[in-house]
């Protein structure tokens, strides 16, 4: 990746925005031939959040020589427990899954997202059709045949082709003129890791509260990551509390499974919502990430979608060039939005239902949150359609 060119330079695509879902789609777009802007401030990775890479995804970053840099930093997924924790009336069964019921290794790797940053930094730094701008977009202007981009330090650039992966405040898609559909879920997500004197046993565990998920994600060593999610004035109050404090509600919580915990450093709070553009592509710019989907922190399907999404742009972008087809055609834009749209769709509606069930007190809603529940858990081919398909969508297609 080099800085080299001249103040204003063409490119074939650029990707506005560096975290992991931006990286990933740069590090894509650049290995599959296509000339490649990123522009993104270099900053280190904020806190101390994990993601569970399930096993489309680990492909995907092999794919990128990416995961070789950071394997050892991950813990493997072999086994997820999903325990219902409510004291209602009506309670669901216990459901195990187990990765080697699929003939897979593991589920995937959690790992601390400072980390994979880290070695997503380092391949791309390798691409010589990468170039880094270390800046912010100021203005994104569309046209009929390329967008010009201005940084907040006056460089200029045209790419025939935007990826807008620069978050849920996304300059880029207010520049396509695509309108978001937000709903706020009244409730917040507290993000912390710990480490315990029990082992994991590569087992994540998901209790079920009134309030929403409360997940142990194993961690390399006896270290876990926990994603609990409260009411936001709950969630604020133990945020607040000091780490002894902290450690004992997050053991109670986890029923000591994995006996005591001690608080590592940096714990967040964020407010959950569900956000949906009305479309995923418009004017050469191609939505990734969160500019495209917001959805709860449950099943880990964030970033795992915007991975997909970085993999999906990047060979219809070569597959354009490759024709001779200009890639910020408005043909080739429908052809990501189709490729993209089932499982956006799909996956924001699963974890949306799965989290309305929970928090519902509506009783046939609960009967029915159970009787699913209960047949994941005795109907084995359901089970391990589940399983393959919580991984990655089988049906994906162009």
């Amino acid at each position: 990746m080099t800085e080299t060119r001249p103040a204003s330079q063409n490119y074939h695509t650029a990707v506005v925005g560096g975290g992991p879902a931006g990286l990933a789609a740069a590090i894509a777009l650049a290995q599959a031939g296509v000339d490649t802007a990123l522009i993104a401030r270099r900053s280190p990775y904020a806190d101390n959040r994990t993601t569970a890479l399930l096993g489309g995804s680990v492909d995907f970053l092999q794919s990128l020589d990416v995961w070789r840099r950071c394997c050892d930093d991950a813990a493997a997924l072999r086994t997820m427990r999903l325990v219902d924790d409510t004291r209602r009336l009506i309670r669901s069964p216990e459901v195990k899954f187990s990765s080697d019921e699929i003939g897979m290794e593991a589920f995937g790797y959690n790992i601390e997202n400072r980390l994979l940053m880290v070695a997503m930094e380092a391949r791309a730094a390798e691409l010589p059709n990468l170039v880094r701008i270390d800046d912010e977009a100021e203005t994104i202007a569309t046209g009929e045949s390329s967008i010009a981009i201005t940084t907040k330090q006056g460089q200029t650039l045209t790419a025939a082709l935007v990826a807008g992966a620069d978050g849920r405040h996304s300059l880029c898609r207010e520049a396509a003129g695509i309108g978001v559909k937000r709903r706020d879920l009244g409730q917040s997500a507290l993000t912390l890791n710990v480490t315990h004197t029990r082992p994991h046993g590569n087992c994540s565990t998901e209790f079920h509260t009134e309030s929403g998920p409360c997940v142990f994600v194993p961690l390399p060593g006896e270290r876990s990551s926990i994603v609990w999610v409260l009411k936001p004035d709950e969630a604020e109050r133990l945020k607040s509390l000091d780490d002894q404090a902290l450690a004992i509600a997050a053991e109670k919580q986890s029923h000591s499974i994995l006996g005591k915990l001690t608080v590592a450093p940096g714990r967040h709070v964020f407010p959950l919502a569900i956000e949906n553009p009305d479309h995923l592509a418009a004017k050469r710019i191609a939505l990734v990430g969160e500019a495209a989907h917001v959805l709860p922190p449950i099943g880990a399907q964030g970033l795992n979608m915007g991975l997909r999404d970085a993999a999906d742009l990047a060979e219809i972008a070569r597959d354009a060039l490759l024709t001779g087809t200009d890639p910020g055609d408005d043909a080739v834009l429908q052809r990501y939005a189709r490729a993209r749209r089932a499982d956006v769709f799909s996956r924001t509606f699963a974890v949306d239902m799965a989290n309305r069930t929970l928090l519902s007190d509506f009783l046939p809603a609960q009967s029915l949150r159970a009787a699913g529940m209960h047949m994941l858990n005795s109907v084995g081919p359901l089970r391990r359609l589940a399983m393959r398909e919580g991984l990655s969508p089988s049906w994906r297609g162009r």
